[in-house]
């Protein structure tokens, strides 16, 4: 695998990335323009790339375990 596949491999649309955290795109773009979630992205232009490493830290931060 080329170093440049595997670096694409690790970068999402914003539609990809809801897709991988489980909400819709409008979801995660309202988060973006509202700040209720903080998940870092990057903009050039209309384009938006999420890095999946910062997905991974929100689905972390948003592990809850069950308590009796």
């Amino acid at each position: 695998m080329r170093l440049s596949t595997a670096i694409e491999l690790e970068r999402f649309s914003r539609r990809e990335a809801a897709a991988y955290i489980g909400v819709t795109a409008q979801t995660l773009a309202n988060w973006a323009h509202t700040g209720k979630e903080q998940i870092p992205f990057h903009k050039s232009g209309r384009k938006v790339v999420y890095h999946k490493a910062d997905l991974d830290a929100y689905i972390d931060s948003t592990r809850r375990t069950q308590t009796k």
